[in-house]
């Protein structure tokens, strides 16, 4: 046995040809390019978009923290097919930390020019389906950091030190509109009328022809949302902190007012006639209640439990063994909304289509534990949003990906190469598509990717992709 030098037409990242394919016939680098502009004085080097895309690329082949760039950048055969070659960690953070907060935001017009691209690209079929009916979703996640030097990051309510990554996803697709990087100690209902205009703006102009609807969890019960949302001609569904207005709204709803709720066994859904001040004068209160078995052990003892303060205070107030004994234990949930709630069918519904709203979890989740926003590695506030730009851009291109290279059924529905409604999460995309082992040969001025046998997602995935018509 000889131990030797390692062999350079050799990679361990083939799949990179089908992110570069994909990166390429989108656009995406010279889309950021214009949109933010020139970032440095001198005209040489890497650009805002090749930044971006490249720290995607390398969060997509499995890379941690930025020394993962020069990891990349150390393997020979695998920079032939990256789409950003030589971007090394130093240079990366350097072009960083250059970006002013406009040319920042302005990344998110980059990223809708190449999802208006994708848009047109798609079968006219899907376009419909996709821009018949847009939700858009608006979270936040908290990314938890460690060290005091730290900068843009404070502790949440939890005592984490963390940052907070303010996004609003465009739900069909799993595509990333507009995002902030906040402190954890912000809230995030000061900025969430300006993000749902961002990303209103960042959507392709189709999809904001047709109906547009909102929907945010409880973090956002603020009428600034609310009217900015019917302002835009927006619908918006917005879940409702448990006030003690609320709960004594359930005096007014008789038991022949609820009505089955779907997919949800022991969830029933009721509407009662409440608004807010300075909410939208056509804004409804959902109500949705769900059966629970204190015997089964679905409440817990502790007050702090997040189920425990779903029950009515008269409840709540009580010892578990008090409720066992219960005829019925319900947890309510309160949604203020402006959709047609007028009968039991259409509030069924609504009260359906909100409860979808985890899709954005979803999209944090691939972030995190397929990308590598589960964490922010630097000290600088610039570099982590350039960290955290490339996590959401790594999600968006997976969700690019399955919407250009799955097969659609009859029933509008994409048969892709996952278990989440045929989408493919980054782990899975990686492991199948990405981190494939390959010898990279060269001749006659062509490159050819030798593949190990049973790999032929790849080849297929390719031979979609450059069938796809050429973009105007």
């Amino acid at each position: 046995m000889r131990v030797g030098a390692s062999d350079g037409s050799l990679t361990p990242v083939a799949g990179m040809a089908a992110v570069t394919e994909l990166v390429q016939r989108l656009g995406v680098v010279a889309a950021v390019d214009a949109a933010v502009g020139p970032i440095k004085t001198r005209d040489r080097g890497h650009t805002a978009g090749q930044l971006v895309v490249g720290v995607a690329a390398a969060q997509l082949a499995g890379e941690d923290f930025w020394v993962g760039l020069d990891r990349q950048r150390a393997d020979v055969a695998g920079q032939a097919l990256a789409p950003v070659p030589g971007l090394a960690s130093s240079t990366a953070a350097g072009l960083a930390r250059r970006m002013s907060a406009g040319q920042w935001a302005a990344v998110e017009t980059g990223v809708a020019a190449a999802t208006a691209r994708m848009l047109g690209l798609l079968p006219a079929r899907r376009v419909a389906a996709l821009t018949a009916d847009v939700t858009l979703d608006l979270d936040t996640t908290d990314v938890e950091v460690y060290g005091g030097k730290k900068r843009g990051v404070a502790y949440n309510y939890q005592g984490q030190r963390c940052g907070r990554p303010h996004v609003a996803t465009w739900a069909q697709t799993d595509t990333v509109l507009a995002a902030d990087l906040l402190c954890g100690d912000v809230d995030p209902r000061s900025g969430a009328a300006g993000l749902l205009r961002r990303a209103l703006a960042a959507l392709p102009a189709a999809a904001r022809a047709g109906r547009v609807r909102m929907r945010a969890d409880a973090g956002y019960f603020a009428g600034e949302l609310a009217r900015a949302a019917h302002g835009e001609n927006v619908e918006f569904a917005i879940g409702a902190k448990r006030i003690a207005a609320l709960w004594r709204m359930l005096d007014g709803i008789a038991e022949t007012d609820w009505a089955d709720a779907t997919d949800m066994p022991g969830a029933q859904v009721a509407v009662a006639d409440y608004r807010p001040d300075w909410w939208p004068t056509d804004t409804r209160l959902l109500i949705r209640r769900t059966r629970l078995d204190i015997a089964a052990g679905q409440v817990s003892a502790d007050p702090r439990s997040r189920r425990r303060r779903t029950l009515h205070p008269d409840q709540r107030a009580l010892p578990l063994a008090d409720l066992a004994d219960a005829e019925s234990v319900y947890g309510y949930s309160f949604i203020l909304t402006n959709l047609d709630v007028s009968t039991s069918d259409t509030a069924v519904a609504v009260e359906h289509w909100y409860r979808h709203r985890t899709s954005i979890e979803n999209v944090f989740r691939d972030s995190k534990h397929g990308a590598a926003l589960r964490h922010l590695p630097s000290g600088h506030q610039q570099v982590n949003l350039a960290w955290m730009w490339g996590g959401l851009l790594a999600t968006t291109i997976a969700g690019w990906m399955h919407q250009l290279t799955a097969t659609q059924r009859p029933d509008g529905t994409l048969a892709g190469h996952g278990v989440r409604d045929g989408k493919a999460m980054i782990s899975t995309l990686r492991r199948r598509l990405v981190r494939i082992p390959a010898r990279l040969i060269r001749h006659a001025r062509g490159l050819t990717l030798r593949l190990p046998p049973g790999h032929n997602l790849l080849a297929e995935i390719l031979a979609r992709l450059r069938a796809l018509p050429t973009p105007p």
